[in-house]
């Protein structure tokens, strides 16, 4: 079997006498699109935000092709190969959309410079069905069309590994449909995601494996069908009631 992209082993968190994250240890394969799930406040963003360096590790280990990465800033992080979106979009409102996505060609794995950034950018506007709107100011954008800009702002760093956090949440049903075809196609180009989302047919779609989290701690861990039909996933989501 071929190593893992990315590991973690006893990654933890407190936040005073919170314990955020305790003890969660996965691996994630090579083009491999992992589901991270769990109930509002189970620890999801929080293990995104230690993967990418945003928050440091209590205790434990993340380790990027065997090698460790937790304890490394944010941006050492990126210019590895490790890129994420947010919750809440953060787009930079004194640039245009092409701008925006050069920032991500300048800071990443990859960079790029000059002409080259401004080439790719536009490149990558068009894979997430942005072509021509470069110039526009982020101001103007639709709901989705920020989302478009910041993922292209993130892929512009090339990244390997790609955190999604709710990157589909808010979107209408048609949108939805076509936010599904675009993560499935950044699989088929050949990077590695995990993504938290609660969109069940997302999960259902588009995850290989999804590992399950609740208060803070993994619960479970197996293929999408496997980890619903969990009773404990259930209990999780539902309380006792329904499980």
């Amino acid at each position: 079997m071929a190593a893992p992209v990315l590991s973690l082993r006893g990654v933890t968190k407190r936040f005073g006498g919170l314990t955020a994250v305790n003890a969660m240890g996965f691996d994630v394969s090579e083009h491999e699109v992992v589901g991270l799930l769990g109930p509002n406040g189970s620890g999801k963003s929080t293990t995104l935000n230690l993967i990418s360096g945003a928050l440091p590790l209590t205790s434990g280990q993340v380790s990027l092709w065997g090698n460790r990465i937790s304890g490394l800033p944010p941006q050492t992080i990126t210019r590895k190969g490790v890129s994420r979106t947010f919750q809440l979009v953060r787009l930079l409102p004194s640039m245009n959309v092409r701008e925006n996505v050069v920032a991500g060609a300048v800071f990443g794995h990859r960079r790029r410079w000059g002409g080259e950034a401004r080439d790719h950018a536009d490149q990558l506007l068009d894979q997430v069905g942005l072509g021509g709107k470069g110039d526009m100011a982020v101001g103007q954008l639709t709901y989705i069309d920020t989302k478009r800009v910041e993922l292209a702002r993130t892929l512009a760093s090339d990244p390997k590994v790609l955190l999604l956090d709710e990157w589909l949440a808010g979107l209408n049903p048609t949108e939805l449909q076509i936010g599904i075809g675009l993560i499935r196609s950044l699989r088929d180009e050949g990077r590695t995601v995990i993504l938290v989302e609660h969109v069940m047919d997302a999960i259902r779609s588009l995850c290989d494996r999804c590992v399950v989290m609740a208060a803070g701690s993994k619960i479970a861990e197996g293929t999408p069908t496997e980890v619903l039909s969990d009773k404990e996933v259930i209990r999780a989501y539902l309380g006792d009631d329904d499980a």
